[in-house]
């Protein structure tokens, strides 16, 4: 596809990468079952951001717009049925670090916590001092959208995030090759240690790092695996759609699957729709998460915000 000049240079201006369309197997066979099965898929080119957005950016939209996020917000009796009143108060996910744990309950390492945003990622008086290039956190699916609408980009869809994540790669477990520390380098913010109880971080380390700490894929996208996950626009689905049989009938552009299906059958009373999450984040680790990979994907409540969820724009060309 031919670019038009004023479109690469504007593009470039606002920090965006252009990722060239092609078919690529997506999803993967070996891992956890929600990515399977392989299969092919074609998406056309569009502008990714180098980056996902940091505080820096968000606060820039914030200060435009006035927006309040949805951790914000005091949340409506009505959307959440059985819920006890004292816990309806405004605030977000945030991770806290267990000395043990008995089984693999995540409420031992996660707690609600009032009054945590993305100013104040962990709560209390935590402030963003030392971490505007950080990726912003504490923001639901709602305040993504808000963004990127105000950006005049786009969120990518699961195909098209996966498509930048390989970096031109196919068939190969990680963003940057088959080795998760290929001779011996670190390749993105992921745990250090055993999950969730030891981290080898040094203190004050352990959470988000600036984008651009570690190096970038092989389009030269900072921090697609690792540091936060990454919204993307999809609905949720439990498995991919089965491969094609015919090269007539590889999709084109596919979206996920519909909202109905992407609500949480453990809690029929409660009507949230769930996105797809993708790129894994600074919690995950060997011994319990293995979803630092660009197949990885995981399903995340729209109104959901927490201490290790971020995003990132596109642009799709004209």
């Amino acid at each position: 596809m031919a670019l038009a000049f004023e479109e690469t240079t504007q593009a470039r201006r606002d920090g965006l990468i252009w990722i060239p369309g092609r078919t690529f197997a997506m999803g993967s066979d070996s891992h956890y079952p929600e990515e399977a099965p392989v299969h092919p898929v074609t998406v056309d080119g569009f502008w990714m951001a180098e980056t996902p957005v940091t505080n820096r950016q968000f606060k820039e939209f914030v200060d435009a717009t006035g927006h309040v996020t949805v951790a914000e917000k005091t949340p409506d009796p009505k959307d959440y049925p059985g819920a006890k009143p004292e816990m309806l108060r405004a605030g977000s996910l945030v991770f806290k670090q267990p000395k043990s744990v008995d089984g693999p309950d995540f409420s031992q390492w996660w707690a609600f916590k009032f009054g945590a945003t993305w100013r104040r990622p962990l709560g209390g008086l935590s402030d963003l001092r030392g971490k505007l290039d950080h990726p912003v956190v504490h923001v639901a699916y709602a305040d993504a959208l808000a963004y990127v609408k105000w950006a005049g980009m786009d969120l990518p869809t699961e195909a098209e995030w996966e498509l930048g994540a390989r970096g031109g790669f196919d068939d190969t477990e990680f963003a940057w090759g088959d080795d998760l520390s290929p001779g011996g380098a670190v390749m993105a913010n992921t745990w250090n240690g055993t999950f969730p109880t030891h981290s080898t971080k040094p203190k004050g380390q352990e959470r988000t790092s600036a984008v651009r700490s570690f190096p970038s894929n092989g389009y030269g996208l900072y921090d697609m695996i690792g540091n936060v996950w990454e919204w993307t626009s999809d609905y949720w689905s439990t498995r991919h759609p089965e491969p094609a049989k015919h090269s007539c009938c590889i999709p084109s552009n596919p979206r996920g699957g519909g909202v109905e299906a992407s609500y949480d059958p453990s809690q029929p009373a409660i009507r949230i729709a769930r996105r797809v999450l993708k790129g894994g984040s600074h919690l995950c680790a060997p011994n319990y998460c293995r979803r630092y990979r660009p197949a990885a994907r995981h399903a995340e409540a729209e109104d959901t915000s927490t201490g290790h969820v971020g995003f990132r724009c596109i642009r799709r060309s004209k």
